[in-house]
């Protein structure tokens, strides 16, 4: 598996497209992988606001790339803070707009690789579940460390490259969750940790925090695995390991 991380045509086969087709499934629906991502933001969500809390005078500026349907943008703009973010799905913004009860938000279809504003704009840059979405992730990197300021930090989530990764992120959704779109992820966009450590200190950013993330295997997992479909207290929650999706957070010195 390892041999297909320079194959720019497995690479590019990557599906985003269906975002665009998602709607109020951001917010609905239970049959999609879509139900795992909401599940995933009910853990880091708090975690990124507790972290900015701790480490800010709040409020503070943030720009979320990659926002999709706004789950994170409109709960760290709930808190007060100026957020910002940016997509290159139109209907996504959208309903993330939608969903906005603050309507402070700001919501721009921008592209990551070359992000539409001055250098040291923001505070936090966030870059959830899309550095495996990108094939260029040193480019996203890059763009997100010049738009912060210095001290500022940059939060991400992405899955780890091995053959356990691959079997339990991407085969492991296919078999067990309906809908899941052809090529959602592609395996040879996953990332190692030191791979993306090496990738933030290029650009000034020094990972300071690591945590794993996966599924908690309660009963609510099984079910799933018997339904396909999410139960409403399925959940995830961090941990050491890093063999499959982690989180982390870098500081731009």
């Amino acid at each position: 598996m390892e041999k297909q991380t320079t194959q720019t045509s497995l690479k590019s086969s990557i599906n985003n497209a269906f975002y665009d087709e998602l709607h109020e499934q951001w917010y609905t629906q239970s049959s999609h992988p879509i139900a795992l991502l909401r599940a995933e933001n009910a853990v880091r969500n708090p975690w990124i606001s507790q972290e900015i809390q701790n480490r800010f005078k709040t409020p503070i500026t943030l720009l979320d790339v990659g926002c999709g349907g706004g789950l994170l943008t409109n709960a760290l703009a709930k808190e007060g803070h100026a957020v910002t973010g940016i997509d290159l799905s139109e209907p996504s913004l959208s309903i993330a707009k939608k969903h906005d009860a603050t309507k402070n938000t700001q919501y721009i279809k921008a592209d990551a690789y070359q992000l539409p504003f001055e250098a040291g704009a923001f505070d936090v840059v966030c870059a959830m579940d899309i550095l495996e979405h990108v094939e260029h992730p040193a480019t996203l990197i890059q763009e997100a460390s010049r738009v912060l300021k210095s001290g500022g930090l940059f939060f991400f989530h992405t899955f780890n490259r091995n053959l356990f990764s691959y079997f339990f992120v991407i085969k492991g959704v296919e078999w067990c969750v309906k809908n899941t779109p052809k090529r959602m992820h592609v395996y040879s966009l996953f990332i190692k940790p030191q791979e993306l450590r090496l990738l933030c200190e290029r650009q000034g950013l020094y990972i300071e925090t690591l945590r794993g993330l996966h599924p908690r295997f309660s009963s609510s997992f099984f079910r799933l695995l018997l339904t396909r479909t999410m139960p409403p207290d399925f959940s995830f929650c961090f941990s050491k390991n890093l063999l499959t999706g982690y989180c982390g957070i870098a500081k731009k010195l």
